[in-house]
Parts: structure tokens; C-alpha cells; sequence
């Protein structure tokens, strides 16, 4: 019966990946894989991860079952960070931890397609798993589009979709450092975006990957935290793979935030269940290892260090890139006021073909770019391959 199966595409950025480590000129660019880089080029663990895996080592007493919800420490230890001093919303709000935040997703639209929902809302384009997790889950997909030509949110857009939103639609948004343009909405946007849902049907879904890498832990929870006082419930999905670089550990949470506590109970008892189906319990080890610095205020300070410094670093080089201005036909401007790992140029596939075979310069072919693969030894040189392709 295995002789059925027809082959599938192939991932695009794993393909990169291996085109990338098969070229031996010297002077190549990565800008295809999604993760944070050095200006050396490195992928590090953080220091703060370093001193809480040794605590780990030297205090964890047993590997035994957590259960589906995981380590609860952890998701506690998180909510503070993620919605504020009233990190419970009066008692509304409790979590589970999952496999990453893909986990926390597959996991939020599988309970809503439990709940009810039966299309979900989107902006395009978004992160190439958003559509493969609904569409393997068997829910409709809705697209709308994210952003303008001139690199801002089309927010005309979202308000529309989220006010003629039906019973049985869900409105699914990045809550910060959007994936793959990094085009946010302004605080003023997610005060309309907020107002919006609050005389709206449409169940909220948040999906929060990139926390602290855009302008502030406080500042990128701005959006989540207006929708959830809005709403009467809400999915929040989160990752800690990236702020607290722990790609490979896959570690994340789901939040769910009922009309009141006593609603919580059957909605956490159908996410246990549909948890249980899926992978029963979620990797110890990573969130352990965060549970053990949000508890430890040396380590929590350390921690908070790190990610400043990535910050700054992806800060500068979009500050460098909006500075290039005008590039052959590119307007690198708006890239200055976008934010997090990524950004799209609007390239075609023979000028991203071009940039790989005349300049070493790897990147997705949407346009997708990440910021993190530059810094001031390659900047100069990938602004003189974008002019040379593009004018």
C-alpha cells in the first residue's frame, strides 16, 4: 500500500541550505534560514540557556511523564511577560505546553475546528507552515493581503475581514516581527484592529514567534494585550525558540483565554485530549531550562541582556539598509521600519537566481531575507549585488 504514496515537494530553504554548504566561494550569504546569526556568522546558545542547563544537571531528580500540559512552571512562568501584571485576566487565562510554537499552532486550530470554526482568516503572505498545518487539519483557508506595495500594513484590509467576520470564522494574526515581511501594525492600528473584534464574531488566534525582537518585550505584547481586553476569548500561541534561541529544543506554549474561569475547564480538557493524540506529552528539557531562568532573577537579567543585544545588532542593520535608500529599482527605506528576523524584496525569481550564481547571495525565492545574515562585513557587498541585479 506504501507504493501509493506520490512524492511531495521538497522543503525550498532545505534545498537552499544544501546549495548554500555546497558553494566554496568565500564571500557567500545566507539569508535563507530563519534563525538569529552573529556578526561571525554563528547561531550561539545563550549563556543564560548554559547556566540553566547546569542547574538542570545538577538538581533535576527524575525524567518521568509531566503529562499532555507539560511543564507548568514553565507556561506560568511566561504569562507575565506575555500579557502583563494581570497575567491571568482575572483568572480567564490558562495554558499548556507544546512542541515549539508549530505545536501551539497545530494545537489552536485543532481546538477551534472542535469549537466550531470552520474558515480561517489570514493574511498572505505569512509563514509557509500557516496554510500546510490548516490545511492538513482540514479547515478552509481564507487569504487576505497583509501588506502594501510601499512595505506597510494594508490595515483597511484586516478591519474589513475581522467586522464581516460569521459565526465559525477565526481571524489568525502575527501578534509581532511578521513572518516573512516584518511589516507590524502600529500601536494606533492595533487599537482599531482591537476595537474591531471587540463587535466582531471572529475568534482571535495570535501567533507570537518573535517576542522581544522587535522593539521590547513590553512593546511587541502591545497588539495581544489590547485584542484579549477587547474579547470575550482568544487563542494565543507562542514560541520560545527564537527569544530564548532554542530552535532545535522546541519549546512552546498555548494560551487560551475563556469569558470567565469557569470556562476553562472543558476547553483545557479538549486540548488535553486532542495534545494526547498528537505527541501525549512535549519535550521536557528546553522549557525546563526557561522555567529555571524566569525563577532565577540573575539569570532572568541575563537572559534579558542577550536578547537587547540581538535586537540592537538586527536594528542596526536595517538602520544601515533603510540609509541605502534607492538601489538599482529598490526603495530599501521601508525596511528601517519594519522589524524582527525578516523582510521580503521584491525580486524576481531570475534576479534571486542571479544574486545566487554572480554574487554567492542564498536567500528564499519569495524575496524573503534575513536580516540576521548581514552585518558589517557582508552589508556593503549585498547592496552592490542589489543594485547590480535590479538596475
Amino acid at each position: 500500500m506504501l507504493d501509493r504514496l506520490q512524492p511531495q515537494s521538497p522543503d525550498a530553504l532545505l534545498a537552499l541550505i544544501k546549495l548554500y554548504a555546497a558553494d566554496d566561494r568565500a564571500d557567500k550569504i545566507d539569508l535563507g534560514v530563519g534563525v538569529y546569526r552573529t556578526n561571525e556568522g554563528d547561531t550561539p546558545v545563550f549563556a543564560a540557556i548554559k547556566s540553566a542547563e547546569a542547574k538542570l544537571v545538577a538538581e533535576q531528580d527524575s525524567k518521568s511523564y509531566l503529562g499532555p500540559e507539560g511543564d507548568t512552571g514553565f507556561v506560568r512562568a511566561l504569562m507575565p511577560y506575555i500579557f502583563g501584571s494581570d497575567a491571568t485576566m482575572g483568572g480567564r487565562i490558562e495554558g499548556m505546553q507544546t512542541p515549539g510554537g508549530t505545536g501551539a499552532v497545530r494545537l489552536a486550530v485543532a481546538v477551534a475546528k472542535q469549537a466550531g470554526v470552520t474558515a480561517i482568516h489570514m493574511g498572505t503572505p505569512s509563514w509557509p507552515n500557516h496554510a500546510q498545518i490548516l490545511s492538513d487539519v482540514v479547515i478552509d483557508f481564507k487569504p487576505f493581503d497583509h501588506a502594501n506595495a510601499d512595505g506597510t500594513a494594508n490595515i483597511d484590509t484586516v478591519l474589513q475581514v475581522i467586522r464581516d467576520a460569521q459565526d465559525g470564522d477565526a481571524v489568525l494574526l502575527h501578534g509581532c516581527c511578521h513572518n516573512p515581511t516584518g511589516i507590524d501594525y502600529s500601536n494606533e492600528q492595533w487599537d482599531q484592529i482591537a476595537d474591531a473584534f471587540a463587535s466582531s464574531a471572529a475568534l482571535p488566534i495570535l501567533d507570537i514567534a518573535y517576542q522581544g525582537l522587535g522593539h521590547g518585550l513590553e512593546e511587541d505584547a502591545y497588539g495581544i494585550r489590547k485584542i484579549l481586553g477587547a474579547v470575550p476569548e482568544a487563542l494565543v500561541c507562542y514560541s520560545c525558540d527564537k527569544n530564548f534561541g532554542m530552535y532545535r529544543d522546541r519549546v512552546g506554549a498555548l494560551y487560551v483565554m475563556a469569558k470567565n474561569g469557569d470556562g476553562l475547564a472543558p476547553i483545557l480538557s479538549n486540548l488535553n485530549f486532542l495534545a494526547r493524540a498528537s505527541w501525549s506529552m512535549p519535550p521536557d528539557h528546553g522549557a525546563a531550562a526557561v522555567r529555571v531562568i524566569l525563577r532565577d532573577s540573575d539569570m532572568t537579567k541575563a537572559w534579558l541582556d542577550e536578547l537587547e543585544t540581538m535586537r540592537e545588532r538586527m536594528r542596526r542593520v536595517r538602520d544601515r539598509l533603510a540609509a541605502a535608500g534607492d538601489v538599482g529599482t529598490l526603495d530599501l527605506r521601508p525596511l528601517g521600519q519594519q522589524n524582527g528576523l525578516f523582510s521580503v524584496l521584491p525580486l524576481s525569481k531570475d534576479q534571486i537566481q542571479q544574486l545566487r550564481d554572480d554574487h554567492a547571495i542564498y536567500m528564499a525565492g519569495s524575496g524573503r531575507i534575513n536580516i540576521a545574515g548581514l552585518h558589517k562585513g557582508n552589508i556593503d557587498k549585498f547592496i552592490g549585488a542589489l543594485e547590480a541585479v535590479t538596475s
